[in-house]
């Protein structure tokens, strides 16, 4: 038989969209060409399949013309995830293996040169998917990643660790491949609790009102009073989360391979840098990877030093903010995440830092205090909770810059 198919799924934002892998051995000059859309990652797979068949003893038609087509040829193919469909065709196609037994799976893996099934992005995502369309074909996955599918119920999921498991199992005798095991929802223990912080009645208080609400929160204060250290415990405040929630929260960590198998169940706390651009935060790329917003699917998202964000950073949460999703939009496709989060930020009530502090004494003027606060950055979307801080301290907001937080900018 010179003609196999594989069956195999390709990331398309969220989605994990069906790609048909098909390979055909014919006479001719040797060749080994990929076509259907991939990227130089999946190109060079070829190095990657001819090393990882010859190390492990199995035959490489390397007198064959030989060509990979993976369908459709308009949806883009990127990363490791076609080296196990590629060299499972080869081998189909050769004779080697059954290609009916193969029939019945999809599959995605990295291989080593030696013959390893290495973990891929989007587990979830492929199980998820496979799902949603009938779940008629148990899914073949490396070990590191068949554990995050089988996190998804009414599915099949086989695990391998080499390639010559696999070659094993889909001889027409072969013994399948033993079947990954769901886990069980990871404890909460160890995460940062409330009763690691003494006194502060005020923002504990504040932490149990944004909790029980789902309201932002920003927390303005001088450097080390515990801001931070509040924020970042707000996530054990919020109730626990359903199957279905966290699976869409695992599903967007294990797309950009963040998930962490131990934190299963458990709501995610994102922290980015001060200098994180907006593409970070909402997402983007070629192709379009989820930004802080959607790892933060169901959690919390932490902006530590508020003013320093770049302004086109912070205009970018408005729209997330209030639908609870974003939508990349390129020239030729376009990529929807989830981006329902809790917003908490932390900032200092003066450039200094030391305004109300009873350690340091301020050295910025009242109206270098009011243009802090009260910068092009931060004023439009928190410009009535910051003329109250402003009032509470007995400043006031620059006259050259607002009349009112009601009204109009006079620059403009």
């Amino acid at each position: 038989m010179s003609l196999a198919t594989v069956y195999s799924r390709a990331l398309d934002g969220l989605a994990a969209a069906p790609v048909t892998v098909e390979v055909h051995l014919a006479n001719g000059l040797p060749s080994f060409t990929v076509v259907g859309l991939a990227d130089t990652e999946v190109k060079e797979a070829r190095e990657r399949v001819r090393a990882a068949l010859q190390n492990s003893g199995l035959s490489f038609p390397a007198n064959k013309r030989i060509t990979v087509n993976l369908a459709p040829a308009d949806l883009p193919k990127e990363g490791g995830r076609f080296d196990l469909p590629m060299a499972l065709g080869l081998l189909a196609a050769n004779g080697q293996i059954d290609a009916a037994r193969l029939a019945r799976f999809e599959c995605a893996g990295e291989l080593s040169l030696a013959g390893e099934v290495r973990a891929v992005r989007g587990a979830l995502a492929m199980a998820l998917a496979l799902r949603q369309d009938g779940g008629e074909r148990e899914l073949l996955l490396p070990e590191a990643s068949a554990a995050e599918a089988a996190l998804v119920d009414g599915l099949v999921v086989r695990q391998a660790r080499h390639l010559l498991d696999v070659v094993a199992a889909l001889q027409p005798d072969g013994e399948a491949l033993p079947r990954a095991a769901a886990l069980t929802r990871a404890a909460a223990c160890g995460q940062p609790d409330l009763a690691d912080i003494k006194g502060q009645a005020g923002p504990k208080r504040a932490l149990e009102i944004a909790a029980a609400g789902g309201h932002s929160l920003l927390l303005v204060g001088p450097p080390g009073t515990g801001k931070s250290m509040l924020a970042r415990r707000l996530s054990a405040l919020l109730p626990a989360l359903d199957d279905e929630a966290a699976l869409e929260s695992a599903a967007v960590l294990s797309l950009a391979g963040q998930f962490d198998i131990a934190r299963w169940g458990q709501r995610p706390l994102r922290s980015p840098h001060h200098s994180a651009s907006s593409v970070a935060l909402v997402g983007g790329g070629s192709p379009p990877r989820p930004g802080e917003i959607s790892l933060a699917q169901h959690g919390v998202l932490f902006l530590d030093e508020l003013p320093e964000f770049p302004r086109a950073a912070l205009e970018a949460l408005r729209e997330p903010l209030e639908t609870g999703r974003i939508l990349i939009s390129r020239a030729a496709r376009q990529a929807e995440f989830p981006a329902r989060f809790q917003l908490v930020a932390a900032m200092n009530p003066c450039p200094c830092g030391h305004l109300g502090s009873p350690l340091k004494a301020c050295r910025c003027s009242p109206d270098q205090v009011s243009r802090y606060l009260w910068g092009s950055k931060v004023r439009a979307p928190l410009s009535k909770l910051l003329r109250q801080l402003l009032q509470s301290w007995r400043l006031q907001p620059p006259r050259d810059a607002w009349t009112d937080f009601t009204g109009s900018c006079q620059r403009c």
